[in-house]
């Protein structure tokens, strides 16, 4: 028998007991994801655009050779956070994941708080590895001495081969990648699950391959200076390549269609995050290794330095395995913020209209049509820089909350049962928490704008709809 919730408050702090959320019955999705395809979607969620694109533009612009530590400096702060994150996994087998956390441990409106700011974070990062992967794919057009039309080969305001600003006024190929995966993702999560799996076999080959490879064309000398804007560059550089380390996050939001979530969510967490790490730091020193930092391509910068030592079929073939296996990280991060949108609808704080399952495929595909279609509009308008920006503030704020969450509820409710405990309680959250308010700082004033706007409007339809339609509102006025 479930030990009920103590003190479960009211107000905008009213907290969604736990006992009622494990013991929810049956919610329209379906338990079809075994251990080593959750570890797949959490591969796939991390690595892609931070090897692809991200690594050469931080490289270039942030970090040189020292980007090597920005991955390490992100990935410190990610672990100590996935730790929190594994010990709710095995707890709350539910969708929502950091969503779900803060409503069941800090209250209602930090629930709505971070479910709303991670409704556009989820989203921006599809669109943001949609356009990384649409530099790969110029590329290999490239390589066959084919080119699209200038209209729909970037946003408006991007310029390459001296093109001058403004002429570009759609990225349609990332538009229409955004569209492919909402597909995909309505596809049933079985089927979608068998996709997912067999790119991130064909993308981590990928990886090895540059690896191996790349390793034989290594310029020390390119190494030299190793942080040429200082270690503040690295910093900076690890707040931009922050969300190329968290895919377990969003693979977390498909607790409720694993098929023992309490058992295997927690170990997937650890062993996609342990697998991404060892393949991103071999990656970044073959990558600044072999060209020097000044000299690598941002948005295509694998393929392009191969084809610059000589050996462009093997740069042709890596911008194939790009465009395939990032496709993973579209699949893994649009799952993620279709799955938070259900949970919140669900919970009442959206409209129920959103949390409409298809009757024979178990998925909510009506959300995901609209997420499908909000991630290609950010993708086909959006420079990559401005869509990254929006990216990692609410995931670092999320991890804030998470990392708090499980502190409080292993003081608060140290009863109930878990399948897997955060080690060096309380001192690994507090890692987490101060990692992530540290990076919090390095981000541009443009980001707390974006962030504030998107904030406000979240609090308005919170007090206007969700906080007098939650259910949690409707049961306490029985």
């Amino acid at each position: 028998m479930t030990t009920p919730s103590l003190h479960p408050g009211r107000g905008v702090f009213r907290r969604k007991p736990i006992g009622e959320i494990t013991e929810e019955g049956e919610t329209g999705l379906q338990r079809s994801l075994g251990l080593w395809q959750l570890t797949a979607i959490g591969v796939g969620g991390i690595i892609g655009a931070g090897i692809f694109s991200l690594a050469g533009a931080v490289a270039n612009e942030k970090a040189g050779p020292g980007v090597l530590f920005s991955f390490l400096i992100a990935g410190i702060a990610s672990a100590a956070a996935a730790f929190s994150y594994a010990e709710f996994a095995g707890m709350i087998p539910k969708a929502g994941s950091a969503y779900t956390y803060g409503y069941a441990v800090l209250g209602e409106v930090v629930g709505w708080f971070i479910g709303w700011d991670l409704l556009l974070e989820y989203t921006a990062i599809v669109a943001v590895v949609a356009i990384g992967i649409s530099g790969y794919f110029n590329d290999l057009l490239g390589f066959l001495h084919l080119e699209l039309p200038l209209w729909m080969q970037g946003a408006p305001g991007t310029e390459t081969g001296g093109a001058p600003p403004g002429s570009y006024k759609v990225n349609l190929f990332a538009a229409l990648l955004c569209l492919f995966i909402a597909f995909m993702l309505n596809q049933g999560m079985k089927n979608a699950a068998r996709f997912e799996t067999l790119l991130v076999y064909l993308k981590v080959g990928v990886v090895l391959l540059v690896i191996v490879v790349g390793a034989f064309h290594i310029n020390a000398g390119n190494y030299q200076p190793f942080l040429p804007y200082g270690i503040g560059g690295a910093f900076t550089g690890a707040a931009t390549v922050f969300f190329a380390v968290f895919g377990y996050d969003a693979m977390s939001t498909a607790a409720e269609e694993s098929r023992d979530s309490q058992k295997h969510m927690p170990k997937a967490i650890m062993y996609s995050l342990a697998i991404a790490m060892v393949l991103y730091v071999l990656a970044c020193l073959v990558l600044t290794g072999m060209v020097p930092y000044k000299q690598i391509n941002s948005e295509s910068a694998f393929s392009s330095a191969f084809a610059s030592i000589g050996m462009p079929a093997l740069g042709a073939v890596i911008a194939v395995g790009a465009i395939l296996g990032i496709l993973t990280v579209l699949f893994t991060f649009m799952l993620g913020v279709t799955r938070v949108g259900f949970a919140m609808s669900r919970d009442g704080l959206l409209p129920k209209w959103f949390s409409k399952t298809h009757p024979v495929r178990k998925v909510p595909n009506r959300f995901t049509w609209v997420i499908g279609v909000a991630s290609a509009v950010i993708a086909g308008l959006l420079p990559i820089g401005e869509a990254a920006e929006l990216t990692n503030i609410g995931i670092l704020l999320a991890f804030v909350i998470v990392c708090a969450s499980v502190i409080v509820l292993r003081y608060r409710r140290p009863d109930l049962p878990r399948g897997f405990k955060c080690p060096g309680m309380p001192i690994v959250p507090i890692i987490g928490i101060v990692f992530s308010i540290w990076l919090v700082t390095f981000l541009t004033t443009e980001t707390w704008i974006r962030f504030a706007v998107w904030f406000v409007i979240g609090m308005i339809i919170y007090f206007s709809y969700g906080y007098r339609h939650s259910k949690l509102n409707q049961s306490q006025q029985q």
